[in-house]
């Protein structure tokens, strides 16, 4: 069971597996400490151990995200609860039923994160607006001095004012619409974005695999560096794409996701971030190959109709045509002349 010690830490025996997905669990002593904000285990307890031994491994508690029971997750392992970490998960074996949900309560209050009252909350407010007022800058106001019966008269001028504001308005919105990425600054009517999103891609000639930002339109789809840039890195016309599929060779690539965009040039490799994300991607770009080409145009049909509209093979194609109305027409002249020797009796030449 843990107890809590003279220093007010919680401490006690438990199991972990040390190693991850490997299935042994060692025994280890815990100290939660909440002062550090730490969750510290030893071989034993420090008081049995030497002046000074370190400690066998330690975890930030601002890096604990929940910890629940895990007898699903691991049913060999008896009484067992997870800390998720990051992208580490930490599986830990208790004594006995109630030692485990004492061990996950008290992790769970530790990293529970403490929300300010409301009234202070509301101070702070108040505070973050006293503050935005002074470091706001002051506006221009522009006055104008009448002599009314010999009595100067100060009057504010609104409309200069007004347009003054006005202005600076309409250039505060123009700075913010150009620094849109290009495909959200330009107009409605002169884009048709169908998908967008980052991906990871791998490179044609390092074999690398970096993050890039993809954008599916109605006949091209094009990665960029960022979402901020406004020019492409590349453009892939969707005519060249012959078929767009679920990549078979992920296991040799050890990526999960990975589907594969094939063109006349080149295979591109995409990662998606997960297995929802990557059949949306593959049926985005095949709906809009489809769209493109147009109803019962398979790929087969489209290259066979590139094919034909060479000038080259339209002149061979004519030719052939040619000789084989040439053909026909022997064909027909020789079956009239055995009719003609069945129905004539043969001439004689006469000396």
């Amino acid at each position: 069971m843990p107890y809590v010690d003279r220093q007010n830490r919680i401490c006690g025996f438990l199991d972990i597996e040390e190693n991850e997905s490997s299935g042994k669990f060692l025994r280890r002593y815990f100290i939660l400490d909440t002062q550090p904000g730490s969750l510290v285990w030893y071989m034993d307890n420090p008081q049995n151990l030497p002046i000074g031994a370190d400690c066998v491994g330690s975890l930030k508690l601002t890096y604990i995200s929940k910890v629940s029971d895990a007898t699903k997750q691991r049913p060999k392992a008896e009484f067992c609860f997870v800390i998720n970490a990051g992208m580490r998960k930490f599986f830990l074996q208790a004594n006995d039923q109630q030692d485990l949900v004492e061990w996950v309560n008290a992790l769970n209050k530790a990293t529970k994160i403490t929300v300010p009252k409301s009234c202070n909350a509301q101070q702070n407010v108040e505070n973050q607006k006293a503050l935005l007022d002074i470091l706001r800058p002051k506006k221009q106001v522009s006055y104008r001095t009448d002599i009314i019966g010999g009595v100067p008269i100060i009057t504010q001028t609104q409309q200069e004012g007004g347009e003054g504001q006005e202005g600076s308005e309409r250039e505060l919105l123009r700075r913010s619409y150009s620094q849109l990425p290009y495909f959200l600054g330009k107009p409605t009517q002169d884009r048709a974005v169908i998908k967008s999103g980052y991906c990871v891609k791998q490179g044609a000639v390092m074999r690398n695999w970096k993050r890039r930002y993809f954008l599916l339109e109605d006949n091209t789809m094009s990665y960029f560096k960022s979402d901020l840039e406004k020019e492409p890195l590349r453009m892939i016309p969707l005519k060249e794409v012959h078929k767009v599929q679920e990549c078979k060779q992920s296991d040799i690539m050890m990526r999960d996701n990975l589907f594969e965009v094939v063109t006349t040039s080149r295979t591109f490799y995409i990662q998606a971030d997960s297995p929802e994300e990557m059949h949306s991607w593959i049926k985005a770009v095949s709906g809009a190959i489809v769209a493109q080409r147009g109803p019962g145009r398979s790929a087969a049909t489209m290259r066979q109709a590139r094919r034909l509209s060479n000038p080259c093979i339209q002149r061979y194609t004519a030719r052939i045509g040619e000789c084989s109305t040439l053909l026909q027409l022997c064909t027909c002249l020789r079956c009239l002349t055995s009719c003609l020797s069945l129905v004539l009796p043969p001439v004689r030449c006469l000396d």
